[in-house]
């Protein structure tokens, strides 16, 4: 199949872009790949300290200490990096992988060792309060523990377990700084379905109106939210999966089979089969390679097709650069306008990721954009068929894994062919004009909403905003004003502010106005969850107003459009007016608020050397 010209174009410029950073890159993980084995490396004593906890024929294998292999090469050793915690719902299946991994390792004559573990917090746990402050941060704590992690130095692979919005993120930021080893990325799957989502939202926003209670909105939560694994809607989580899927870095077809299927267990040990056949020799490919501006562009596409999380424009812009290459948003944009719409599952829908994996998946996801010329299928991946591999569906039979073709869709209302699609376009559109650059996540919200002016009303947080909902001054502005609508700016909510949070709670009383026939928007440089939902929302405005962006020029009256169609974001005043206007500073009530309690002082050098959204909000560079 001949590749798009703009999936040409984009890339070429991509690779363009970054070639001295990729080069650079390049060279460190080669040199680190040609150096002897960790066990030979270093000195009797670090290698007595690095196994000692291990079974002694493990420890034989993994030094060559007996006599009768003294000769012979160590067996590899794997790496485990573990996010499991049995709080968070995603990873609580991941507290026995470990045991499968090494079962399976020492039948193919290697170890493995639990390296380290990662912190993983649930931003549904922590939405709307201090703790979320340290959310997006969490990502670079994850990359941080990683390479400490791995720092050991002693193995020859690894395998990272992992699954929900920063953790995936995290965990492959710092394997890429260990660009040299093997990796493999182990999930566990979503949880089967409960309450659907639109059931879910009907009820926060009759709680948002005060019409249903505590009792009533914790069961319907705790109805939608009810077992092990990840969240039933297309939020950051999943999206990470697809994107992994997209990248060939998973065993093929692993993302959404529940954990407690069968087959779950075997594409486990799959996984330390996979990485295996990937070390030194022949078939040695150590993720720094696999990772490259294809692979890369591979997974914005199919961002785009899905109509994924808008937290992975942050996000996917810290991986490309731990890689050293360097995307932006005029990238994703340039790529939105040629790819296709394939999938509406929710927020896009109302399907959740079983219904999605029932369907067809992104296995069919995959097909239909590589057979139309929008992946490239020549990228490496961690099997040796490519990345058709990943368009296939893993099954057990008489317990062997088994894939079969995915076939055509088994529901076109939730995923569709390239030829058929739901919009021709991609769900992410880039905003910019006179208040900066910002996206909106366009395949959630009704065609008719993708345009709105109105005049802003200002907020210096989410409460506030609630606050003026609760006490109906939002809707009075509606009410009050031509337009019938109002603009809501919530600023103070970037990186260098208080850590970028997303604002999710605040997607309920929007809506509420938005059903009473209001037109409304939310405009910020905090972030939305990745479940966002039918509210225009221009997020990420960069540069954010803690930084000097145009946001803390904006006062309560001025009138905004924002143009989904057009792609623009501006206030509509004059030139001479804007320019003229001062900079609102940060209170500084506010500004103190946001370093102390909740351990947020701990993060106090990540506020001061975050970059800004489109540069991947990273604290390291």
């Amino acid at each position: 199949m001949t590749l798009h010209p703009t999936l040409v174009a984009v890339t070429a410029r991509i690779t363009e872009r970054s070639r001295p950073s990729r080069q650079a890159y390049l060279q460190q993980v080669d040199a680190a790949a040609n150096r002897d084995p960790g066990a030979q490396r270093l000195g009797c004593a670090n290698v007595a300290h690095a196994f000692a906890a291990m079974p002694a024929a493990d420890k034989d294998r993994a030094t060559a200490l007996d006599k009768i292999k003294v000769l012979a090469p160590r067996a590899p050793n794997i790496g485990i990096v573990n996010a499991y915690n049995d709080m968070l719902s995603a990873h609580a299946p991941l507290q026995h992988y470990p045991d499968l991994i090494k079962d399976e390792a020492r039948k193919l004559g290697a170890t493995a060792q639990v390296a380290g573990g990662v912190p993983a917090m649930c931003d549904g746990v922590t939405q709307g309060t201090p703790g979320m402050e340290l959310s997006l941060f969490s990502r670079d704590v994850i990359a941080m523990a990683t390479a400490v992690s791995l720092s050991h130095d002693v193995f020859d692979a690894a395998l990272m377990l992992g699954v929900c919005d920063k953790i995936v993120p995290g965990l492959l930021i710092g394997a890429l700084h260990f660009g040299h080893l093997p990796t493999v990325f182990v999930p566990a799957g979503p949880m089967t379905s409960g309450l659907s989502n639109s059931e879910k939202s009907k009820v926060r926003e009759q709680a948002a109106q005060g019409l249903v209670g505590r009792a009533e909105l914790l069961e319907a939560e705790s109805k939608a939210y009810h077992g092990e694994g990840t969240c039933t809607f297309y939020g950051t989580a999943n999206s990470n999966q697809m994107l992994l899927e997209a990248m060939g870095l998973h065993v093929p077809g692993t993302a959404f089979i529940n954990p407690g299927q069968g087959v779950r267990a075997e594409l486990t040990r799959e996984a330390a089969r996979t990485v295996l056949a990937l070390v030194k020799g022949p078939s040695f490919k150590p993720i720094g390679r696999l990772v490259d501006e294809r692979s890369i562009v591979n997974a914005m596409v199919a961002l785009l097709a899905t109509g994924g999380s808008t937290n992975h424009l942050i996000h996917w812009v810290a991986v490309a650069r731990a890689a050293g290459i360097v995307i932006d948003w005029d990238d994703f944009s340039a790529l939105s306008d040629v790819v296709p719409l394939l999938s509406r599952v929710y927020p896009n829908g109302s399907a959740d990721v079983n219904q999605f994996q029932a369907a067809g998946g992104p296995g069919y996801v995959i097909r239909e954009l590589l057979d139309a010329g929008l992946m490239h299928a020549d990228v490496l991946t961690v099997r040796s068929g490519g990345l058709r591999e990943f368009t296939r569906i893993p099954t057990l039979q008489e317990g062997q894994l088994v894939w079969r073709d995915v076939g055509p869709s088994r529901d076109e209302s939730v995923v569709r062919p390239a030829s058929h699609p739901f919009s021709t376009t991609g769900g992410l559109k880039l905003l910019q004009g006179n208040l900066g650059r910002s996206v909106i996540k366009v395949s959630a919200v009704p065609e008719h909403l993708h345009t709105i002016e109105a005049p802003a009303r200002v907020f210096d947080s989410q409460e506030a905003l609630l606050k003026a909902f609760k006490d109906g001054a939002l809707e009075q502005d509606c009410v009050s004003h031509p337009s019938g609508g109002v603009v809501c700016v919530v600023r103070w909510q970037g990186p260098q502010a208080n850590g970028i949070p997303e604002l999710h709670k605040l997607t309920p009383p929007l809506a509420v106005l938005q059903g009473k026939g209001f037109k409304v928007a939310l405009v910020t440089d905090g972030r939305m969850s990745g479940a966002s939902g039918k509210v225009p929302a221009a997020i990420h405005v960069s540069p954010e107003a803690a930084a000097g962006g145009p946001l803390a020029k904006v006062q309560d009256g001025d009138m905004i459009r924002l143009d989904g169609v057009a792609g623009t974001l501006q206030v509509l005043v004059t030139e001479a007016e804007w320019a003229a206007r001062p900079l609102a500073p940060m209170p500084a009530a506010l500004c103190a608020a946001n370093g102390m309690g909740m351990g947020r002082e701990l993060f106090a050098h990540m506020r001061r050397n975050a970059l800004q959204a489109e540069e991947g909000a990273c604290t390291w560079l």
